[in-house]
């Protein structure tokens, strides 16, 4: 006979007049048995229990010794950490006293240490977060210290042998993603930035950026009406739960008279360089910068000229920008330093390769930017050197030559050429991005979800 059909109502009333314990074991066998033999429900329960044999089971449990444990718990020393925000009028003393310290030494080594005294600079609201011993003595202090010219680190005072020590690092900052939408209702495109529709209003330099994005499509000045709108995805990073910084926008969207214009950053991994792109992967940046002095005036174009030290007429293969000695250089594109020295009548020179067969020059350079070398890699817009007068020169100028497979060329020519296209592997990438990013935009289209996204 099968022994689960053993179980009878006799044997389950025996069962359910012992122990808790085994009633519960008695329970638990049943609903085993019935779960995995689903014939139990179904046949008829006897009254005959004789062939059932209880057996119970005991086992001894050892206790564990509390007393023991509690003991050593009290032999452990115990740390404490308290966390407090400055208030109007406080001193190191009644900061200190609110975070449970109580040691004179510390409040000593914050009054004389140089680092340590930073603590005290701390404006009303800012965190301070202390770790001591059951005895109030200060094990560590810990405070965040931002500044407008400098990012924000943590300054760290810490027991360190018998006395103190102080040290600052960089802050861990946390980064959000921002989604803001905005419709333009009157001619000032900050006045619709202003406006507290969704949480908070877009910071300036966010604008600022917004403008400059767009401002070859848009004419910000006359161009916008009302009923335009505008979706922008953008960074910021926080500490403490204060805002710190923004940081790149990292997607826009422009519907400027019924016309959408849309700009996606990406940023390749391996190099690092980045731009805006539309949708369709195409790059909204210029490939080259329309002068690499931002402050200057043209003292000589691409054309021939009577050279101003041999006296002979000839070619001049570039142009010259009169500025002060010490006037930045910047590159004009990006690209790889493919020489960088002194060349001849050129004095020192740098030659930046750009992407397919163009090349830039750079001329009578009283120094070179610091880090360059043969091979280095450079963004547009990177400090490369410093207008000089070496070589064959009259004066402080730059020259500046546009090269094509070698060939000098009037650059001014060449102003509408559009930045390198993505490579198959970069716009595989790419679509990834800009997909997400879409989907981003669609979420912010009147009836969507335009709230902030963090």
């Amino acid at each position: 006979m099968n022994p689960i059909q053993k179980i009878t109502t006799a044997s389950l009333s025996r069962l359910t007049h012992t122990s808790r314990k085994t009633r519960v074991v008695g329970a638990g066998a049943l609903a085993l048995a019935l779960c995995a033999f689903g014939a139990v429900a179904t046949a008829p329960i006897t009254q005959d229990d004789s062939n059932v044999q209880v057996v119970s089971v005991a086992e001894n449990l050892a206790l564990p010794n509390l007393s023991d444990q509690i003991a050593a718990l009290q032999q452990d020393e115990q740390q404490f950490i308290h966390e407090e925000r400055v208030r109007p009028g406080d001193s190191i003393g009644t900061m200190l006293g609110r975070l449970g310290v109580n040691d004179a030494q510390a409040q000593n080594f914050i009054r004389t240490d140089k680092l340590a005294r930073r603590i005290l600079s701390l404006k009303n609201g800012k965190r301070l977060q202390a770790e001591t011993d059951e005895n109030g003595q200060l094990l560590s202090l810990r405070a965040t210290l931002t500044d407008k010219d400098s990012a924000p680190t943590t300054l760290t005072i810490a027991r360190h042998g018998d006395g103190f020590k102080a040290s600052e690092a960089p802050a861990k900052l946390e980064r959000r993603v921002e989604m803001r939408s905005r419709e333009i209702t009157s001619a000032s495109l900050y006045s619709a930035t202003d406006a507290n529709v969704d949480g908070g209003s877009i910071p300036d330099s966010v604008v600022n950026e917004i403008v400059q994005m767009f401002s070859t499509n848009i004419d910000f000045r006359g161009d916008l009406k009302r009923g335009d709108r505008f979706n922008v995805v953008y960074e910021t990073f926080w500490l403490d739960g204060e805002l710190v910084k923004t940081g790149r926008i990292l997607a826009g969207e422009f519907i400027n008279r019924g016309t959408s214009h849309q700009a996606v950053w990406f940023e390749d991994p391996v190099t690092r360089q980045g731009g805006y792109y539309s949708l369709d992967g195409k790059s909204l940046k210029k490939a080259f910068l329309k002068s690499p002095l931002e402050f200057s005036r043209v003292s000589s174009g691409f054309s021939n000229r009577v050279h101003p030290i041999s006296g002979q007429w000839k070619a001049h293969k570039g142009i010259d920008y009169a500025a002060a000695t010490g006037t930045p250089i910047r590159a004009a594109g990006d690209g790889t330093v493919e020489s960088i020295g002194v060349s001849g009548g050129y004095g020192n020179m740098i030659v930046i390769k750009h992407w397919s067969n163009y090349s830039t020059a750079y001329a009578h350079m009283s120094r070179f930017g610091s880090g360059l070398r043969k091979g280095a890699k450079v963004s547009q817009g990177q400090v490369i050197g410093y207008v000089g007068s070496t070589g064959w020169s009259t004066g402080a100028h730059l020259h500046y030559e546009f090269r094509v497979a070698g060939v000098a060329r009037d650059p001014n020519g060449l102003k509408n050429l559009m930045a390198a296209p993505l490579s198959n592997g970069e716009m595989a990438r790419f679509k990834m991005a800009a997909a997400e990013m879409n989907h981003r935009f669609s979420l912010m289209t009147p009836g969507g979800n335009a709230m902030a996204a963090r």
